[in-house]
């Protein structure tokens, strides 16, 4: 069972996504509209991270969206950015900050549980307000990865292993290796660090690389 919090400082969206993981199975373990009081409750509670945070891009206190996705990370949990999605640059900044994505407030409740689910199972949340923030967004960093780096992402992060993307482009493995370090190290340099390959798999997506109907098998 999913361990989930909700922070938004709308109290009627909170209750509708109450009522939607009740449903779904999901377990709710915290709801409010802060992450300060999320963050006191674990305190409090000597509870641990909740698997999934559904986070407001914008809460009523004060604070940014780099800080609120920061600390929750930070601290353990995955977010799910749940908003109206019309401010690009906001969503990038969470997006930069280790969101796992974006959910439109427009989208049905499913979708919401959905999401969950996905980033749950560790898995890249692609979907349209992800793709429509980043594409509307020029300012998101671009990493100026070769052909060959491009060709080596896509199909690592596509779930090939990389021995198998090295024999597929018929270079040397050490070869492969080396354009996957590279590719890590040119990302970290404009923002958008990936130490793992699920990050990779996220910013193939971001940079259209890959897409949510590419078949993704795994391996190192």
């Amino acid at each position: 069972m999913t361990r989930v919090a909700l922070i938004d400082d709308h109290e009627s969206v909170r209750l509708g996504l109450e009522a939607a993981l009740a449903r779904a199975g999901h377990d709710l373990v915290f709801s409010g509209g802060t992450v300060n009081e999320y963050l006191g409750w674990r305190h409090d509670a000597g509870a641990g991270p909740a698997d999934v945070v559904v986070l407001d891009l914008t809460l009523g206190d004060g604070t940014t969206v780099t800080d609120n996705v920061g600390r929750i990370v930070a601290d353990g949990s995955s977010v799910i950015i749940h908003s109206v999605a019309d401010r690009p640059a906001a969503v990038r900044e969470a997006l930069m900050a280790g969101a796992a994505g974006v959910v439109s407030k427009s989208s049905p409740t499913g979708g919401v549980m959905d999401a969950i689910a996905t980033v749950a199972g560790g898995e890249a949340l692609d979907n349209v307000e992800w793709a429509s923030a980043i594409e509307g967004d020029r300012a998101f960093a671009d990493a100026q990865l070769s052909a060959r780096e491009r060709e080596v992402l896509r199909l690592y992060a596509a779930g090939l292993p990389l021995k198998v993307v090295a024999d597929r482009l018929g270079v040397a493995y050490s070869t492969a290796k080396e354009n996957i370090t590279r590719v890590r190290v040119k990302y970290v340099e404009v923002g958008r660090p990936a130490p793992t390959k699920v990050d990779l798999l996220r910013r193939a997506i971001e940079d259209g690389l890959v897409t949510s109907s590419e078949d993704r098998s795994g391996g190192d």
